[in-house]
């Protein structure tokens, strides 16, 4: 087969082709590395990868293919107390800037364009199948009238830590990146709309988290950041580096939301399952 891969196949030791020959695949995986995703049961250590097959380039991140998939573990007898644990929904970001008064960002995911049915929070991490279009609205409120939010940047990475890399681009300096993406109009200009289409991250990542870049601004001033909407990488460098005045708009800040998990379900047909997220 060709484009095989492990989950995590960005250092050179992760490659299949060192020790693979025409007739075995032959790999030696570091329990730390290549994407090694770690378990435990009552007595063991577990210790899973899987190799998998695409046509896509082969450092894409994420597919909207099914792909085939062959899942491998070793196993170890415990010899201590290992805890793994996770965030679940997150909580309103509530943020102060002198000069520019107190305001509070919400992300929430809805169950339909209608953006009328807000999953609830005791719900997370939810699931999806690959496909299916994701709804998500930013709220803002703010102690000083006539301003507007701006949603700048947004990306997806299977952890909820900004310094993970690498992360797929969703939106990048106001322009959609991910060709499903669709925005809505909202009643207000403190609100931001949008959707995507489902994705799965390709090896043994069950878990997704969208991460957005906002800002607020003056209502009406054509010279903030917030009214030039999407623009160039070249230029949005230029106009980063001039002096912010404070009272007109706010700095940028990191909110972010998620889990969403990787539902499995198997082929009634008796074909091989199906992952998605």
């Amino acid at each position: 087969e060709d484009h095989l891969r492990l989950s995590d196949p960005s250092n050179t030791i992760c490659s299949l082709d060192r020790l693979s020959n025409s007739t075995h695949i032959v790999a030696i995986i570091p329990l730390n590395g290549c994407g090694t995703q770690i378990e435990e049961d009552e007595d063991n250590l577990i210790f899973k990868n899987e190799i998998t097959t695409t046509d896509d380039a082969p450092n894409t991140l994420i597919t909207r293919k099914h792909l085939l998939e062959a899942r491998f573990y070793c196993q170890y007898p415990k010899r201590g107390n290992v805890t793994l644990s996770f965030s679940v929904h997150r909580k309103n970001i509530r943020v102060w800037e002198k000069g520019f008064g107190t305001f509070t960002y919400q992300f929430e995911f809805y169950q339909d364009d209608q953006f009328g049915a807000m999953f609830d929070p005791n719900s997370y991490p939810l699931e999806f199948d690959i496909g299916n279009r994701i709804y998500m609205q930013i709220d803002a409120s703010s102690s000083v009238n006539d301003t507007v939010m701006f949603v700048e940047s947004c990306r997806a990475a299977p952890y909820d830590n900004p310094n993970y890399q690498p992360t797929y681009s969703i939106i990048e300096n106001g322009c959609k990146v991910d060709p499903t993406v669709q925005i809505y109009h909202t009643p207000n200009d403190r609100q931001f709309r949008f959707s995507m289409e489902a994705f799965k991250f390709i090896g043994l990542h069950d878990q997704v988290y969208i991460s957005c870049t906002v800002m607020m601004c003056e209502a009406g001033n054509p010279n903030t950041r917030c009214s030039q909407g999407c623009i160039n990488s070249t230029w949005s460098n230029n106009f980063g580096r001039r002096k912010r005045e404070a009272t007109v708009e706010s700095g940028k800040h990191l909110i972010s939301q998620g889990p969403l998990r990787l539902r499995r379900a198997a082929d009634p047909r008796g074909g091989s399952g199906r992952e998605t997220v």
